[in-house]
């Protein structure tokens, strides 16, 4: 089973918490070597950021991949003006959780909501964000349900346009439901 496995790995890792600027910090670290830092909000417990990172082919730390929340700017591309870098009018593409769904926010997108076809393809596990006027493509996957092998259901996907800003939800009360169960929320 998937999900014992999941559960069994996250009991299993070593497990640091540390409180900070109103924010829980929690670090595991897994026996395969992987790591994953979550950070909370004190006054909403709500997921702020989630991140992993695992080792190098030479056994050093590798980068960190942000799964849930902003990307850290870099700041080498504040400080160098000659630089090279992405228009600020391109979509952006980021995740941010609730207590009871999985968002993620695709800004810069200036289309009605009549424009935005989202679907889900079961086989793949994964959404799929399409326009009609073929201007925007996106293939993403629910990472949580991947690890609990969880379905990854139609009916529980919705969204919704404004401000610019498309935003995707997809419930998630049988993840919630599996991790109250086993003791980690």
């Amino acid at each position: 089973m998937a999900v014992q496995s999941w559960t069994a790995l996250l009991k299993a890792s070593t497990k640091t918490a540390l409180i900070h600027d109103g924010k829980r910090n929690i670090h595991y670290l897994f026996t395969d070597g992987k790591e994953m830092a979550e950070e909370y909000d004190l006054t909403t417990d709500e997921l702020i950021v989630r991140k992993w990172r695992s080792k190098s082919t030479l056994k050093g730390q590798g980068p960190w991949e942000i799964e849930v929340g902003e990307p850290v700017p870099s700041t080498v591309a504040c400080l160098e003006s000659d630089v090279i870098k992405e228009n600020c009018s391109n979509p952006v593409f980021m995740r941010k959780d609730t207590k009871t769904s999985f968002l993620w926010r695709v800004r810069n997108l200036p289309y009605p909501k009549e424009v935005y076809n989202i679907s889900v393809e079961p086989d793949q596990r994964c959404c799929i964000i399409r326009t009609n006027n073929k201007k925007y493509y996106k293939k993403f996957n629910v990472p949580d349900l991947d690890r609990s092998q969880l379905p990854l259901d139609s009916s529980a996907l919705n969204f919704t346009h404004a401000n610019n800003t498309l935003i995707v939800s997809v419930k998630h009360y049988t993840t919630r439901c599996t991790w109250k169960r086993n003791g980690f929320l």
